[in-house]
C-alpha cells in the first residue's frame, strides 16, 4: 500500500495549511454575513470618474499635490499644478478623503456627484494625531509626558525581523542597537539609558494591550522575531515618568506600545507583496592576503607553511544570501463588523553559509459592534513558527580571520581540505550546527460596554504561549576527532492577563475630564528541560533525527536537567486627565504593583506620576504670533524595575540522600534527613525605583510646516538590586540579593527633535526631520569601588574582565591597564598608576564608556507625482569599543606561528614576536559612526498604464538599501555591536568578540492592492 505520509509536507508546513484555511473560513464568514461588503466588492466593477480642484479656503490658492483617497482603502491620486484631480472610484456610497499638510483632513460622500471641488482650512494636522498612552489614546496635542508614535508610514524598510528595527533613528533618546548581522538575533534597546546592573534596561513592550514576557523563548532568536512587521500599524514610545508610570513596576525602562492594524468599514480590499533581498558581507575584515601574508610571515621571523594557495577564507565561509517575503492581507468591513487578516512568509540566508531563519506568520483581528453598538468586541489572534539554523558562529569566524591564505579550501573532489595541523573552517561548519524551532500564539479578547453615555467598562483576557526545541548537534568524525553529541532543550513559556477597566469622561463647556480605574492580575509560567546523549558512530544520520544511536548514556556525561518558574503579578492602577478651555492640560496617575518576587516585607510599590501642560499657542498675547503651536510640559514620577530571578527572597535548602545526591527545595518542602540551608530568605528585598524629571517644549510655525520639541531629563534609579556576597560568616550562601542602600544610577540629558515638511504647487514634496540626543550616564555612592562584568575570550584570556560599574563613572565603563608601549625587548608597558613599580590589577583606570553621550539621526522623504524616496541615517558619538577579535587573533606573535592577522599587528616595528597581548587599553578603540541605515526608492505605477485598472487598485514598485555605507574610526566588522559577556548575570557593554558580520542589502519589491 502506498504510504501516504511519505508525500505529506513536513510538520510546521501542514500546522500553517491550517492557519491558512481557518484565516480564508473567517474571511468568507465575514463577508457571508454582512452583504454590505459583498454589495461593496461588486461596486468595483462599476467605477465612475471624479473630477475637481482643491484649493486653500482662506485664500482661494491652489493647492498642489493634495492626497485624494477612497476612505478605506489605497486607492488614491494627487492634485496637479493647478490643484485639479480626476479619480476613477467605485460606484456607490464611497467617501473621498482630501488630505494636505498644514491643512485639516475633509470626508466628502460623492453619491451621484460627479465633480466636487473642495476649500480646506488650515490647521496644524500633526497635533490631531492619535497617540496610544496606554489603556486609552489621546492627541498630540493633547500630550503631557514624552511620547513619540511612529506610523507605519515612517517605518524603516527592508529586510525587518524585529518591531524595534522599525524605529531605529526615528526617536530622541531611544537607541537601538542591531549588536549582530545574525538573521533574528537580539535588538539592543534603551530609552534614556540603562538605569540597572543585573536587571537589564530593556523596555516593557505590549502589544494590543498585552504586556509581553521579555524572556527568551529559546536559542538565540530574538522573542520578538514572532511579530509580522506589515502587520504593525503603529508604534509609541512612552519615554518619562509621567507617561510610564501606568504601567508600575515595570515602567522604569520605559514602555514601547505595539498597535496591529484594523479593519476598515465600507470597503473590503486584498493586498499582495512580495520582495526578493540580495546581501552581501559589508566590511570584511582586512587581513592578510596570500603574497602579503608570505612576505609578513617572512618578515616576523615565522616559519613560513606554504600550500602555494590564495584563499579569501572570508568569502569562503560566506555568501551572497538571498531573502524572499510574501505577504497577503485582506480588510475591510461593514458598519457593524470590521476585519484584518494576513498571512506571511520570510525566507531569510544569512551571509555566513548554514545560516538561515524562516518565519511563517498568521493573524485576524476582528471588532463586532452589538446592541447598539454599546457593546463593542475587539479579537486579535497572532500565531508564528520560526526556524532558525545557526552555524558555529564563533569557530566559523575565527577559522576565517585567522586561516592560512596559503592553504586551499577544497581538494581535488571538491571536499573541504584536510590539514595535517589546523582546521579547515568549512569542516567545522559542516559538523556543527545548532536548529531553533519556535511556535507562538498570542490572543487577547477585548469586550467594552458603555454602562452610561460616559462610562464605559473594558476586560482585556489575554494569552502568549510559546513554546521552542532547539537542538545543538556535532556530529562524530576522524579528523579532527570529535565525538558525535546532541544536546536538546525544551523551552515553554505561558503569559496569561486579566484586566478589568472603567473610564469616565465628562466635556461641559470649557472642561474635559477623562478618569479611569482598573485592576489586573498577569501570571508568567516558564518551564525548561535538557538532556543529551554523547558518543555517536560515525553515520549519513545525523543525531538530531536519531538519538537512540548515541551509545553514551550515563547521567555522569549526560544528567538530564530542568526548572520551572512562575510569576504573578497583581495591579491597581487609576488615571486622570484634566483639560481647561483646552490651554490647561493637567495628568495624574498611581499604580500599585505586588509582585511574587519580591520578600513577604515589600511584595506592594505605589508608583505615582504627575504632569502638566501649558498651551502657550492659545493665550492671547500669542494668538497673533507665528505659532501654530507652542506647549510647555513639565513631569515628574516614580516607576519600578522586578526584572530579578524569581524566588531568590525564599529560603532555599539541599537534601542530601545516601550521602551522595543533593536536591534543592523550598522552603514549602517536606525535609528529608540530611537537610542543610544554601541560601537563607531575604523578605525585605524590592524594586529598583527609578525618579525621573521631565521639562519639554513643542512647538509648530508656518502652519505646522515646521516643528519640534525640547526636553529635559533626569532619571534617576534607587535601590539598585545586587547578587553580592554576604558580609554575615552564618550566611551559608556565597552570595545573596539585596537592595544596595544610597547606589544611584543617573541618566540626564537633552533631547533635539526637529521636523520641516515643504510641497509647492508644481506637486513636488519634501520632508527632512532629525533627531539629537545628549546624555551622560553616571554611577555614585557604589559601596563597592568596581563591579566587574565583561569577560574576555580567547586564549589566555579567559579570566580577564572588561568592563566595570565603576564610582562616578558611566556604566559600561571599560576598566583597564593603560597600554604605553614597549620596552627595550619588545614587550608590552603599562602605566603604572599607584607608583609602586609594579604593573598590578590594582593600576586598572578608567578609560571610557561603551554608552555614547550623543545620538543623532536624520530622515529625509522627497516626492514627486509617482516617485518617493525616503532615506534615514544614524549615528552615535563619545562611546568607545573594546576590540576582543584583535586582542586574541591580531598581535605578531600569531603571525609567527602561522596564523593570518591584520596590518595591525604588525603596526608596532619594536614588539617582539614573543609578546602575549593581555586585555588592555590597546585595544580600546574609538566606536563613534554615522550610517545609511535604509533607503528607499518606489514608485506608484497606475494600473490604468497597464490596463489593468478593472481589478488593480494601485500598483508600487520599490528598491530598497539597507546598511549601504557607515563612516567611522573603528576597523573591526562593524562598530555597532555588544556581545553577551556578562559575568555572573552584571551586563556588559561595548565588547566585540567574533561577532557574526553585517551584510549589506539590497531588496527589490512589488505591492498590489486589489
Amino acid at each position: 500500500m502506498t504510504n501516504l505520509y511519505a508525500f505529506s509536507p513536513p510538520p510546521q508546513y501542514r500546522r500553517w495549511a491550517v492557519v491558512c484555511i481557518l484565516l480564508s473560513l473567517l474571511a468568507f464568514a465575514a463577508q457571508a454575513k454582512n452583504p454590505g461588503i459583498r454589495a461593496a466588492s461588486r461596486a468595483v466593477l462599476a467605477d465612475v470618474t471624479v473630477t475637481g480642484q482643491v484649493t486653500d479656503a482662506a485664500t482661494g490658492e491652489a493647492l498642489a499635490g493634495c492626497s485624494v483617497v477612497v476612505k478605506g482603502t489605497q486607492r488614491g491620486t494627487t492634485t496637479d499644478a493647478n490643484g485639479n484631480y480626476r479619480l476613477s472610484v467605485p460606484n456607490g456610497n464611497v467617501t473621498l478623503v482630501f488630505g494636505f499638510i498644514g491643512f485639516v483632513s475633509q470626508e466628502i460622500v460623492v453619491g451621484n456627484q460627479t465633480a466636487i471641488n473642495v476649500g480646506l482650512k488650515s490647521s496644524a494636522s500633526e497635533l490631531n494625531q492619535v497617540v496610544v498612552i496606554g489603556y486609552g489614546s489621546t492627541t498630540k496635542r493633547d500630550m503631557t509626558g514624552s511620547i513619540k508614535s511612529i506610523k507605519s508610514a515612517d517605518f524603516n524598510r527592508g529586510i525587518i525581523n524585529s518591531p524595534e528595527q522599525l524605529i531605529q533613528g526615528k526617536i530622541a533618546g531611544v537607541n537601538v542597537t542591531s549588536a549582530s548581522g545574525e538573521p533574528g538575533s537580539t535588538q539592543t534597546i534603551t530609552i534614556r539609558g540603562p538605569g540597572g546592573i543585573r536587571t537589564g534596561s530593556t523596555p516593557l513592550f505590549v502589544l494590543d494591550g498585552l504586556p509581553l514576557d521579555n524572556s527568551s523563548t529559546g536559542g538565540a532568536t530574538n522573542p520578538l522575531t514572532f511579530l509580522n512587521p506589515q502587520d504593525i500599524e503603529s508604534i509609541d514610545v512612552l519615554k518619562d515618568a509621567s507617561a510610564t508610570a501606568i504601567y508600575g513596576a515595570r515602567g522604569a525602562n520605559g514602555v514601547v506600545l505595539i498597535t496591529t492594524k484594523k479593519g476598515k468599514s465600507g470597503t473590503s480590499n486584498l493586498t499582495l507583496s512580495a520582495s526578493v533581498g540580495v546581501s552581501n558581507l559589508a566590511r570584511p575584515l582586512n587581513v592578510f592576503s596570500a603574497d602579503e601574508y608570505r612576505r609578513q610571515v617572512v618578515a616576523v621571523g615565522g616559519v613560513l607553511d606554504d600550500k602555494g594557495g590564495a584563499t579569501d577564507w572570508q568569502k569562503v565561509v560566506s555568501r551572497t544570501a538571498v531573502t524572499q517575503n510574501y505577504n497577503l492581507g485582506f480588510n475591510g468591513g461593514s458598519q457593524k463588523l470590521t476585519y484584518f487578516g494576513s498571512v506571511g512568509v520570510q525566507r531569510q540566508q544569512g551571509v555566513l553559509k548554514n545560516s538561515q531563519l524562516n518565519r511563517y506568520t498568521g493573524r485576524i483581528n476582528v471588532t463586532q459592534q452589538l446592541l447598539e453598538d454599546r457593546l463593542s468586541l475587539d479579537v486579535n489572534l497572532n500565531a508564528s513558527y520560526t526556524d532558525n539554523q545557526r552555524p558555529p558562529i564563533t569557530s566559523l569566524v575565527g577559522g576565517a580571520i585567522s586561516a592560512n591564505p596559503t592553504y586551499p579550501a577544497y581538494d581535488s573532489t571538491g571536499a573541504p581540505y584536510q590539514y595535517q595541523s589546523g582546521v579547515n573552517p568549512l569542516i567545522s561548519m559542516n559538523l556543527n550546527k545548532d536548529v531553533t524551532a519556535t511556535t507562538r500564539v498570542i490572543a487577547n479578547v477585548s469586550p467594552s460596554f458603555k454602562i452610561l453615555k460616559n462610562l464605559v467598562y473594558k476586560l482585556n483576557l489575554g494569552l502568549d504561549y510559546s513554546n521552542a526545541n532547539q537542538d545543538v548537534q556535532a556530529l562524530a568524525n576522524a579528523v579532527p576527532q570529535q565525538d558525535g553529541r546532541l544536546d536538546s532543550y525544551y523551552t515553554n513559556n505561558r503569559n496569561t492577563l486579566v484586566e478589568n477597566y472603567f473610564t469616565y469622561t465628562l466635556n461641559q463647556g470649557s472642561h474635559n475630564l477623562t478618569a479611569l480605574l482598573g485592576h489586573s492580575y498577569q501570571k508568567f509560567f516558564i518551564q525548561g528541560r535538557n538532556w543529551s546523549i554523547n558518543k555517536f558512530p560515525i553515520t549519513p544520520v545525523e543525531p538530531i533525527y536519531n538519538p537512540g544511536l548515541g551509545q553514551d548514556l550515563s547521567l555522569a556525561n549526560n544528567q538530564p536537567g530542568g526548572y520551572a518558574i512562575q510569576n504573578e503579578l497583581q495591579s491597581f492602577f487609576g488615571r486622570a486627565t484634566y483639560n481647561f478651555k483646552d490651554r490647561y492640560l493637567l495628568t495624574a496617575t498611581l499604580r500599585a504593583d505586588g509582585s511574587s518576587k519580591f520578600g513577604s516585607n515589600n511584595k506592594y510599590g505605589v508608583f505615582p506620576s504627575f504632569s502638566a501642560g501649558w498651551r502657550l499657542s492659545d493665550e492671547d498675547f500669542l494668538k497673533s504670533g507665528p505659532f501654530t503651536d507652542l506647549k510647555l510640559r513639565a513631569g515628574w514620577g516614580q516607576t519600578g524595575n522586578q526584572e530579578i530571578p524569581a524566588k531568590i527572597t525564599q529560603a532555599l535548602y539541599t537534601a542530601t540522600v545516601s550521602g551522595t545526591t543533593s536536591y534543592p527545595l523550598n522552603s514549602s518542602s517536606t525535609y528529608p534527613a540530611g537537610i542543610s540551608y544554601t541560601r537563607l530568605a531575604n523578605p525585605d528585598i524590592q524594586w529598583e525605583v527609578s525618579t525621573q524629571t521631565d521639562l519639554g517644549l513643542d512647538f509648530a510655525i508656518f502652519n505646522g510646516a515646521l516643528s519640534g520639541s525640547v526636553d529635559y531629563f533626569r532619571k534617576v534609579s534607587e535601590k539598585i538590586l545586587l547578587q553580592v556576597i554576604p558580609a554575615d560568616p552564618v550566611q551559608p550562601a556565597s552570595t545573596y540579593w539585596t537592595n544596595v542602600p544610597d547606589m544611584r544610577i543617573t541618566n540626564q540629558g537633552l533631547e533635539l527633535d526637529l521636523n520641516y515638511r515643504y510641497s509647492s504647487q508644481s506637486g513636488f514634496r519634501f520632508d527632512i526631520g532629525g533627531n539629537l540626543t545628549f546624555i551622560k550616564n553616571v554611577v555614585t555612592n557604589s559601596p563597592y569601588s568596581v563591579i566587574t562584568s565583561g569577560s574576555a575570550n580567547g586564549s589566555g584570556l579567559t579570566s580577564a574582565t572588561i568592563n566595570g560599574y565603576v564610582n562616578n563613572q558611566p556604566i559600561g565603563t571599560f576598566f583597564l591597564k593603560e597600554f604605553t608601549g614597549f620596552d627595550e625587548k619588545g614587550m608590552s608597558t603599562y602605566r603604572d598608576t599607584d607608583g609602586d613599580g609594579l604593573v598590578t590589577d590594582k593600576d586598572r583606570v578608567a578609560l571610557g564608556s561603551a554608552l555614547p553621550t550623543k545620538q543623532f539621526n536624520i530622515n529625509t522623504t522627497l516626492a514627486y507625482k509617482g516617485f518617493d524616496l525616503a532615506i534615514n541615517f544614524n549615528g552615535v558619538s563619545g562611546n568607545k569599543v573594546y576590540d576582543n577579535t584583535a586582542n586574541a587573533n591580531f598581535y605578531k606573535l600569531r603571525l609567527s606561528k602561522g596564523l593570518n592577522v591584520t596590518p595591525e599587528a604588525v603596526q608596532y616595528a619594536q614588539e617582539s614576536i614573543n609578546n602575549s597581548a593581555p586585555v588592555s587599553s590597546r585595544f580600546l578603540k574609538d566606536g563613534r559612526f554615522f550610517r545609511l541605515n535604509n533607503l528607499a526608492l518606489g514608485y506608484n505605477l497606475s494600473p490604468k498604464l497597464i490596463g489593468m485598472n478593472r481589478w488593480v487598485n494601485n500598483i508600487r514598485l520599490s528598491v530598497t538599501g539597507q546598511n549601504l555605507f557607515v563612516i567611522t574610526p573603528y576597523n573591526g566588522y562593524d562598530p555597532e555591536v555588544n556581545g553577551n559577556q556578562a559575568i555572573n548575570g552584571v551586563v556588559s557593554y561595548g565588547i566585540d568578540y567574533l561577532a557574526y558580520p553585517k551584510a549589506r542589502t539590497v531588496i527589490v519589491g512589488l505591492n498590489l492592492t486589489f
